[in-house]
């Protein structure tokens, strides 16, 4: 299998994030792309550059107004007195319908969630390389490879189409996806982070050429909080193809896989011919944000069972934080993944 890596995605580097009123320090660090890299290796697969693809496959999923917020917002942002290092937004619209803020203040707070994705000088450039090497993955599996791992560093699932949050910018799931369907497939996005892919759902929520599927800890006590329920089916054309399995929080890998099991059932039902796995191992029992309790030889166990379904699949990197564990995670996913896989 293929790992594609851009080390552009290492200048972003976040120092801060508020957790319960209090500012910790960012775990989303470069560091995590080097420990991945290790774990990619470990597991057998080649590193391949991506290429740059430009704006316009991104501009299939976002909108041109949050590009461009994305893309200058920075510049702007350090020409106000007494300006933070970072953008971090301070205030939020309780109505997104209204009229659109010309300050960059207003704009911080319109186009961020919440304050874990702050923007800094080189914040734009790892987030346009992450998104390519999703797209360099999902074009080499469309190619006919059986199988690709995209490290993408900033992750994406909790981008909307015009908001970031969650230490997402551009959401790299749904651009690999997206990619997919331009090229005539039919697609399955299978979300296995420890959040809620509550912007993967919500670019998808209307409609039903793209099933989305999300194993996730319960948010009715958990990030992202207002999105993640078992009743959240889609809307429109897209009711009936939206699933989400909460799951208590420190379930371990018999309550994970007993929910993927229903996943793999959906995804079946759905009949996709590519599958998109939105890959956290932050689900890991040791990993800092604690939700979950899934062992090492259960990613291995989950890599198994994604693999019976027999897919070409792109595999995504999304969350999965500093902790001794996360190479041999992502080695033991891989591993079983590939030790199952056939198309």
């Amino acid at each position: 299998m293929k790992t594609f890596f851009a080390e552009e995605q290492e200048r972003h580097d976040p120092k801060s994030f508020l957790s319960s009123g209090a500012p910790k320090p960012n775990p989303e660090v470069p560091e995590r792309t080097t420990r991945l890299l290790a774990g990619a290796k470990a597991a057998g697969c080649s590193i391949e550059r991506p290429k740059s693809h430009g704006l316009r496959p991104i501009a299939a999923i976002h909108t041109s107004e949050y590009i461009e917020f994305l893309q200058r917002i920075y510049a702007r942002w350090r020409l106000i007195d007494g300006s933070s290092a970072e953008v971090i937004p301070n205030i939020h619209p309780i109505d997104r319908h209204g009229t659109y803020p010309a300050s960059a203040v207003g704009q911080a707070g319109y186009h961020m969630a919440d304050t874990s994705c702050p923007i800094s000088e080189f914040t734009w450039e790892s987030a346009c390389w992450s998104a390519w090497t999703a797209i360099s993955a999902a074009d080499d599996v469309q190619a006919g490879a059986s199988s690709a791992y995209a490290l993408c560093r900033p992750p994406g699932h909790h981008a909307f189409a015009d908001v970031a949050g969650g230490f997402c910018f551009f959401n790299n799931s749904a651009i690999a996806a997206q990619r997919l369907v331009k090229s005539g497939s039919r697609v399955a996005i299978l979300d296995v982070d420890l959040h809620h892919g509550n912007g993967t759902q919500g670019i998808f929520y209307r409609r039903s050429d793209v099933l989305t599927v999300s194993i996730h800890a319960d948010p009715v006590r958990f990030y992202p909080f207002f999105w993640g329920h078992a009743d959240e089916r889609g809307e429109g054309a897209g009711l009936g193809s939206n699933l989400n399995l909460p799951l208590e929080r420190k379930s371990g890998d018999e309550q994970f896989l007993a929910a993927l099991s229903a996943a793999c059932r959906r995804v079946e039902a759905f009949a996709p011919d590519t599958l998109v796995v939105a890959l956290g191992l932050d689900a890991f029992e040791g990993d800092p944000f604690g939700g979950l309790s899934v062992t090492t030889d259960g990613f291995a166990r989950i890599g198994e069972a994604i693999a019976e379904l027999r897919l070409p699949t792109v595999i995504v990197q999304e969350g999965g934080y500093i902790c001794d564990a996360l190479s041999d995670n992502l080695t033991s996913f891989l591993g079983g993944f590939s030790a199952k896989h056939s198309i």
